[in-house]
């Protein structure tokens, strides 16, 4: 009887989609964006500075349960409003045209409901930005998340057009429950245009964290093969955001101890041994941070912990072009720890100057 109930309720949910959390993929799943007062700002020349940063929902380092450190789900609006002004200062400090954001709320009550891309639109010298939900549910009824509306955006000094979702595969492992009200990835990807009306492809992109099942692989064949139409068709692109996975080659993947989660914990990191080049295929194009670079100095080119208590120890955010850039930086503020960085999320941002678009 239990049974015929679960599978009289799967059939509810996605004949239905009771909770609103499937995302279709459609123009007006895009949200556009323009700030509460516009500076004038002229199209860009020959240079075009792109930054991308993962700033965890302005969660901070508290202690969620899914880092295995706490069990909480939602913060106060004091935390949310002081975590977005720490956030706001340290992208002034960037000064970039265009940043790539990941783990944007706009609507979810563990964040008390704030539009945070609204929020930083105005509150920094950006004019415009669009939005792409990844998590997007009336209701998810598990560790008291209640209505959530979370995924990725583009910030942007100039007026953005074309903007498209482009969805990711989901994990295929999952129960058909969980997949209904889990994250659904995807790439953000918009256009700016330069004086000339030349214009250039921005993609964001944040792929699985914990699947297990190969559902990662899938998701990054996808984003390089949007990338290689895109060469194919002879337009300039920037690609960026957090893969959840280690550069090839030139990083030991083994010994990490900043995994807090239990090994059969369903937040439990990816096996990074298993995978160590995975990223290759995307070094056809032009990186942000060479490989030689980072092999020689890697530690100034970690953008990551899972550590509350540690120090940056792994790379996972990238960008990539098929122009040119300018030798990449990692926002860590040169003090051992990045603490001006480390407390306003488990990632560091990072920035190029980008050349001959």
């Amino acid at each position: 009887m239990k049974k015929n109930l679960f599978l009289l309720f799967l059939i509810f949910c996605y004949s239905c989609d009771p909770f609103d959390a499937i995302i279709e993929d459609s123009d007006e799943q895009v949200v556009f964006y323009e700030s509460a007062t516009k500076s004038d700002q002229a199209a860009p020349a020959d240079s075009l500075k792109v930054g991308s940063w993962n700033i965890k929902f302005a969660g901070g380092r508290l202690d969620f349960f899914f880092d295995c450190y706490g069990d909480r789900s939602l913060m106060k609006m004091a935390e949310v409003e002081a975590h977005l002004e720490g956030l706001a200062g340290k992208i002034n400090q960037m000064d970039v045209d265009v940043l790539y954001l990941q783990e944007v709320d706009i609507n979810a009550k563990r964040s008390t409901h704030i539009d945070q891309v609204q929020w930083l639109l105005d509150r920094t010298d950006f004019n415009y930005a669009v939005y792409a939900s990844q998590w997007k549910s009336e209701y998810v009824p598990s560790d008291g998340i209640g209505p959530i509306d979370s995924g990725n955006a583009i910030l942007s000094r100039y007026p953005i057009s074309n903007a498209e979702r482009i969805a990711l595969p989901l994990i295929e492992e999952q129960s058909g429950l969980i997949q209904y009200f889990y994250l659904r990835r995807n790439i953000l990807k918009a256009e700016i245009s330069d004086a000339q009306g030349q214009s250039i492809s921005l993609l964001n992109t944040h792929t699985s964290a914990f699947a297990k099942d190969g559902t990662k692989d899938k998701q990054l064949e996808q984003i390089k093969a949007t990338v290689d139409q895109l060469q194919a068709d002879g337009k300039s692109f920037v690609l960026g955001g957090d893969f959840n996975s280690l550069p090839p080659s030139s990083q030991k993947v083994n010994g990490f101890s900043d995994d807090v989660c239990p090994k059969d914990s369903e937040f439990s990191a990816n096996d990074f041994s298993a995978e160590a080049n995975i990223m290759l295929p995307f070094y056809d194009y032009t990186p942000l941070i060479s490989l030689v670079d980072f092999a020689i100095k890697n530690e100034d080119y970690f953008s990551f912990t899972a550590n509350k208590d540690g120090f940056w120890n792994r790379k996972l955010d990238f960008m990539f072009t098929n122009a040119s850039f300018k030798a990449g930086l990692v926002h860590l503020d040169k003090d051992r720890g990045g603490m001006a960085t480390m407390p306003l999320s488990d990632h560091a941002p990072l920035s190029g100057t980008l050349f001959n678009w």
